[in-house]
């Protein structure tokens, strides 16, 4: 491909997960290098109105205090006339309507290049109930779950504590622990609320670690890192408030621990179909069993991002990270181009 590449990063979203997009969406601009890629934005904003944003437009010190919650609008082209002119998209969303597949029809439907997983990847992996159902049958530990659908009895085996989410949910949005059967009827409302599956899934005891997970056909896994929290349960608040919680690389756990999940992170990736990139969260029981918890798709993608951690980690920096992908994205559309439908 010569001259530079044309790149759309898409930003923002419908999900409760907005702010956090826009910040990863920051970082990825910032970080592509400017004599390899000519970048465009794209904002969706709450509403789910897609807007152009100015291109490569860092704000200033004056407009950090609103750089959660938008990019700065300019609309001299159509958003759908943009993904008709790119090489390649970068979508950079979390949550429903942007990492469940949604947007990846729509790029499909364009015959434009993406970053990460296909339609039924996304789609698979944001709905935990059918993840687990997966990764079960491919022989790959889960933790333990009862699913909810609209009319279920609120009722389980699992004994207490247990955790109650939204089936198709992401950033902890809309998950309880709850300690007995009142808190368990209040946390089902909460997550009935947010989606019209719900899972109550065991408490699993032990060591919260991640592993991301990078390419198409031949993956590799990251160095494992270490989730400590300075709460009770990993929360939205954990994730995201400063001094929530703390990443600890390479994790406290034994080499052949730390083996095991990294090839159950490459595991879990090639049975659900990922490409291009994912985030891959396990629990380490104390006996030292392994269990795979949720796997993300789009994880969140700032310099500082647990994701981009673990590659620095593992000798690839963030700038590189991010060249890689792009290239998995237009190796990935170069090889299906060639397929018959």
């Amino acid at each position: 491909m010569s001259g530079r590449v044309r790149v759309a990063v898409i930003a923002g979203g419908r999900s409760s997960e907005h702010a956090i997009s826009v910040a990863s969406a920051r970082s990825v601009i910032a970080g592509l290098d400017p004599k390899r890629y000519e970048t465009t934005v794209i904002e969706i904003g709450r509403d789910g109105r897609w807007e152009l944003a100015a291109e490569r437009q860092r704000l200033s010190s004056a407009e950090t205090e609103h750089a959660a919650e938008t990019l700065p609008i300019v609309a001299h082209k159509a958003p759908a006339r943009v993904l008709g002119e790119v090489d390649v998209v970068l979508p950079i969303l979390h949550g429903p309507f942007g990492e469940d597949g949604t947007v990846q029809g729509l790029l499909e439907l364009a015959g434009v290049p993406y970053v990460g997983a296909g339609v039924a990847a996304s789609a698979l992996c944001m709905d935990k109930d059918l993840c687990k159902a997966v990764l079960r049958d491919r022989g790959i530990p889960v933790a333990r779950n009862v699913t909810l659908r609209e009319g279920d009895a609120i009722e389980h085996p699992l004994g207490y504590p247990v955790f109650v989410k939204p089936a198709r949910l992401g950033s902890s949005v809309g998950i309880s622990k709850a300690h007995d059967d009142d808190e368990l009827e209040t946390a089902v409302a909460l997550a009935r609320r947010h989606d019209d599956k719900v899972l109550i899934e065991e408490f699993v005891a032990g060591t919260e670690v991640e592993c991301g997970v990078l390419g198409n056909s031949d993956p590799i896994a990251s160095v494992v890192g270490e989730i400590v929290v300075h709460a009770e349960w990993y929360d939205y608040s954990a994730k995201y408030d400063e001094g929530g919680m703390e990443l600890v690389i390479p994790a406290r756990i034994p080499p052949e621990i730390d083996e095991r999940v990294r090839s159950l992170a490459v595991e879990s990736f090639v049975a659900t179909e990922c490409e291009g990139m994912a985030r891959i969260d396990f629990f380490v029981r104390p006996d030292g069993e392994v269990v795979v918890n949720e796997i993300n798709t789009i994880p969140g993608f700032t310099s500082t991002s647990v994701y981009a951690n673990l590659f620095e980690a593992s000798g690839i920096p963030y700038a590189d990270l991010l060249d890689r992908l792009i290239d998995l994205a237009l190796e990935r559309h170069e090889r299906r181009s060639r397929l018959q439908f």
